[in-house]
């Protein structure tokens, strides 16, 4: 009780705290959160004071902040998987459903069509991201009825997001064929009834499996009279196998006769998190004349993203894509970069090392690189530093030592490393 009349009143704490600009209305609310969790015996060790001032200095600042990646981890979930190309963001009005030419209401598709025509040689179009895509494709050509899918490709590929589940959400009877490690196009052939509407291939993106497998290819599935809707994740446009990353084509799959893909715009695409629905004319047409794709269209902002991507990969500017820079950067490279910031951090090292690209993507497959070792006597103090810097910066532990692996860091964020580093050094 004697703790409580301590409290201070709303006015007191009112005249005694900086309001960071706030209106007073919003300041007397935050106060009045804190004085009633105070009351119900909640709240740390804080002051009434400190603790109104430290949310009030949160509700003032944006929390989306840049930050600088040394975790070798290129297309990392947590920090918003692909890390976006430069864009001048377009403010005020925009002709996103405007057709200038004509002079009258257009489609907000026209902005990406083109280039994704251009990319794949077959129409497609863009919701806000590929679950959406699985969802929306699932729901107009099969729902009521049955799809086939191989046992071994009833994935999650992350965040509870499980194929089955999303299949049964979109109203369509699952139909599970083969075993785990081998399916045959015997297996899918006798599963199909008069029921059947649709074989579902979801690519494996996120794990592998190696040995006694099987399984048909693309141009087989074709063959059994059905469409052929294949879900390749992790969307890559651009060969990468001569950087060693092995991860099958979206073009190819399309060359092959499957009747619909669809992909994310987030991972090795490079772009911004969406969702892209490609194939057949017809196909696509009706799945965008299904009243639920409104409901998964893409904003403006993420169709100006996607399309500065998108024209850089017609254009064939890799460098301009920051993950496919990453990815294709010579490993020479990344040493050079490294050196130069251990040259910045007294006794620090440099050795190889593995990364992965991260996102989901390219299971078993990792990226030669370059860290620099730093040896502190406490690496969890020093990493939860860094990422209290501003901007922050986020790096890994191993066996004790604080890691920066440098083929996520730009050229341009070495200094910037280099004197946050020796700001936290004890």
């Amino acid at each position: 009780m004697n703790s409580l009349r301590a409290l201070p009143s709303v006015d007191q704490v009112v005249r005694g705290i900086d309001k960071h600009g706030l209106p007073h209305g919003i300041v007397v609310q935050q106060i009045r959160h804190v004085l009633a969790e105070r009351r119900a015996g909640e709240g740390g060790e804080s002051s009434v004071e400190e603790e109104v001032s430290a949310r009030l200095r949160r509700l003032a600042a944006p929390s989306l902040r840049h930050v600088i990646n040394a975790t070798g981890i290129i297309l990392h979930t947590n920090l918003g998987r692909a890390p976006l190309p430069r864009f001048e963001l377009l403010s005020g009005y925009t002709n996103l459903e405007y057709d200038l030419e004509a002079g009258k209401r257009g489609k907000r598709d026209t902005h990406t069509a083109h280039l994704l025509e251009a990319l794949l040689n077959a129409p497609a179009i863009v919701v806000n991201n590929n679950a959406a895509a699985v969802f929306l494709v699932l729901n107009e050509l099969a729902a009521g009825h049955e799809v086939i899918i191989s046992r071994g490709e009833l994935i999650e590929i992350g965040d509870g997001f499980r194929i089955p589940e999303i299949m049964t959400r979109a109203g369509v009877a699952l139909r599970e064929v083969g075993t785990t490690n081998r399916t045959t196009l015997e297996d899918y052939r006798r599963a199909v009834t008069e029921r059947t509407r649709l074989i579902l291939r979801v690519h494996p993106s996120n794990f592998h499996i190696s040995g006694f497998t099987a399984r048909p290819s693309l141009q087989e599935l074709t063959t059994l009279g059905l469409p052929v809707y294949e879900d390749l994740g992790s969307g890559c446009l651009v060969d990468l196998r001569a950087h060693g990353i092995q991860e099958p084509l979206v073009r190819e799959s399309l060359e092959a006769g499957i009747h619909v893909v669809t992909f994310s715009c987030d991972k090795l695409l490079g772009g911004p998190q969406s969702g892209i629905i490609a194939g057949e004319k017809a196909l696509v047409e009706r799945i965008r004349r299904n009243p639920l794709y409104r409901a998964f269209r893409a904003d403006k902002l993420v169709i100006q993203a996607l399309q500065t991507s998108l024209l850089h990969l017609v254009k064939q500017e890799w460098s301009k894509i920051p993950a496919l820079r990453m990815i294709m950067e010579p490993v020479e490279a990344i040493q050079r970069r490294a050196e130069l910031l251990a040259g910045m951090i007294p006794g620090s090292c440099v050795r190889g090392s593995e990364g992965a690209i991260g996102g989901g993507a390219t299971p078993d497959q990792t990226l030669a690189s370059y860290v620099v070792e730093v040896r502190t006597g406490s690496a969890s103090k020093m990493e939860r530093g860094l990422r209290r810097n501003n901007p922050p910066i986020l790096a890994r532990i191993e066996k004790g030592s604080l890691l920066l692996d440098c083929r996520t860091i730009d050229d341009s964020e070495v200094e910037a490393v280099g004197a946050a580093i020796q700001t936290c050094m004890p």
